[in-house]
């Protein structure tokens, strides 16, 4: 085994400047733009706030303290609670590794459209090439033996980046990379507002992200979108801050580090979003489309509606182009480091195993998985696996540790580690929030998933949903089953 020292990150900036990469992450670049507009835009703020004040904050806060207290995997925290409660644990770990397999492939088409922008090689029909050259294959299992080549190896080779810098010590690795990383995301993502904010039309897309619509306040689903997006945004629940906490000096101020944490990410969000619909108001001045109709989700926005942008933009686009999609990249980076780490620290911890063996196992049995996603019908397949794992896995994980935490375990005991070196101390209303708020208000929003997902599915997606359920409850327990080294 490693010594010890090795695990740790080198000061809590390295620490502060990961768990941002993983806050504001690949997905997050449209996400919360394409949210912020569709769910009352000014009025989103209201549930979005209280959505960090009652669950972002808290929750981050309990995970912090558990990886900081135990210093070991979640699956070992659990185990140590309750033998029984150990393959949770696993089962949270490997929900976040297998979001990582599909997460991967996106940042495949992303190297790809980095390498196409400085020629604009999406031509003058970015829909068109994206379905023909990128996606390539429709909505069902048809084309599920075909590989798209310029995916498969953009795959192959972003798991292969990622196995480089994962499989050295903490500090040797990932926390060098991500020190840089982070501050040039920044840096480009600065560039890219500040030029958008100059854009002719852009006043035009910003008052469409803002324009207030209060009557949406009384519809739940808003609601559960604001919550919804802390949690993809923040990660939580998926043992990522835990593990990075466990790597957290004893002298650290854990609250303070969750509330930079928060409002960087915040920040970063509401300031890409300005940038996002500023280039949207250009692009609709220039297109004579509405903001409604360029705006849309998922990776259309992102592999679509962005070549659209930069094809009118003129020579200006060679150097946003490939600035853009670069950024893109390096959150994506940061990201996957994270949805890693936890599989990484509970394998080596249960079975005493050198980092570099579990980080090269992971890896191997991660780009086995992700080949689905680069066959004809991948794109089908990652579509349905995103929805399902995210609106029954990780919510359900969520509610799962705030119960086990909140009652089994007993909260209280965090309190001398959490406020010890904290400036701002938590007690009592925090218990209740973690006890009482968060188990009702995530229960709601997997309620209300689950039964969404299931009235509008065809017998094709359950049977998938049904198959990737069945993966992240065989390997958790067979995981859970083997006999610990530890």
């Amino acid at each position: 085994m490693e010594d010890n020292n090795e695990y740790k990150w080198n000061s809590t900036f390295s620490f502060l400047m990961a768990m941002i990469g993983a806050a504001v992450g690949l997905g997050n670049i449209w996400r919360f733009s394409y949210v912020l507009y569709s769910n009352g835009g000014g009025a989103f703020f209201i549930p979005y706030v209280i959505a960090i004040l009652i669950m972002g904050i808290p929750f981050l806060i309990l995970e912090y303290g558990l990886g900081a207290t135990f210093k070991n995997s979640l699956s070992n925290i659990l185990k140590g609670i309750r033998p029984q409660l150990e393959v949770i644990g696993w089962i949270t770990a490997f929900l976040v590794f297998l979001v990582l397999t599909y997460y991967v492939v996106i940042m495949g088409w992303d190297l790809i459209y980095f390498l196409l922008s400085f020629f604009k090689g999406w031509g003058s029909n970015p829909d068109a090439y994206f379905m023909s050259n990128i996606v390539v294959g429709s909505d069902n299992l048809n084309n599920l033996g075909t590989f798209v080549l310029p995916t498969l190896l953009a795959t192959i080779f972003i798991w292969i980046l990622i196995w480089f810098i994962s499989h050295k010590a903490l500090d040797k690795g990932i926390s060098k990379v991500v020190s840089v990383l982070i501050p040039l995301l920044f840096i480009m993502m600065a560039i890219i507002v500040v030029y958008a904010l100059t854009l002719p039309g852009m006043w035009g897309g910003v008052t469409a992200l803002l324009n207030p619509n209060w009557n949406l306040l009384l519809d739940i689903n808003v609601w559960l979108a604001a919550f919804g997006q802390i949690i993809f945004s923040l990660s939580m629940g998926q043992a990522i801050a835990v593990t990075y906490a466990s790597y957290l000096p004893k002298e650290s101020r854990l609250i303070d580090n969750v509330l930079i944490v928060v409002l960087s990410n915040s920040s970063f969000e509401i300031f890409t979003a300005f940038g996002v619909f500023s280039i949207l108001g250009f692009m609709s001045l220039t297109s004579g489309l509405a903001i409604n109709e360029i705006a849309t989700s998922g990776t259309g926005l992102l592999f679509v509606v962005f070549p659209e942008i930069f094809n009118v933009m003129g020579n200006a686009a060679y150097v946003i182009g490939p600035i853009f999609f670069l950024c893109v990249f390096f959150a994506g980076i940061t990201s996957a480091l994270a949805f890693l780490e936890p599989m990484t620290l509970a394998v080596s911890k249960k079975f005493r195993m050198p980092r570099i063996r579990s980080v090269t196992i992971l890896c191997l049995f991660g780009l086995l998985l992700s080949l689905i996603y680069t066959t004809g019908s991948g794109n089908f397949i990652l579509t349905i696996a995103d929805e399902f794992i995210n609106q029954f896995g990780i919510l359900l994980a969520v509610i799962l540790q705030a119960l086990i935490f909140g009652w089994s375990y007993g909260i209280d005991k965090l309190l001398p580690v959490l406020n010890r070196y904290s400036t701002i101390k938590v007690g009592k209303i925090w218990i209740i929030v973690i006890k009482y708020v968060l188990p009702i208000f995530l229960s709601i929003m997997w309620i209300v998933g689950i039964i969404d997902l299931f009235e509008t599915q065809s017998s094709t997606n359950i049977i998938i949903q049904l198959l990737i359920a069945l993966l992240f409850v065989v390997v958790p327990l067979i995981l859970t089953i083997l006999p610990s080294k530890d």
